[in-house]
């Protein structure tokens, strides 16, 4: 068991062991939220349910960092050229 204090503004430390244990880092949310046996911090997830990709849209951003990785890219001014856009 760890113990932590109290601090200015209200902030409390979390213990390091808890941290990594929990794969905390700095700037993560948590959620505090009041229980019978007191105060409950839990690592909170914050994600845009529009920024999250679809299996099909997750394979077509693979496909494509593969393919820049093999060197099979054109600059965006070149295909603009090319469509004559």
């Amino acid at each position: 068991m760890a113990i932590s204090k109290l601090g200015q503004r209200r902030q409390v430390v979390i213990p390091k062991d808890i941290c990594e244990a929990f794969d905390l880092r700095e700037g993560d949310f948590v959620e505090v939220k009041q229980s019978k046996a007191g105060v409950l911090i839990r690592p909170k997830r914050l994600v845009d349910p529009d920024d999250v990709l679809s299996p099909e849209e997750e394979a077509l951003v693979r496909k494509g960092a593969e393919q820049v990785r093999r060197g099979e890219s054109v600059r965006w001014s070149d295909l603009k050229k090319r469509l004559k856009l």
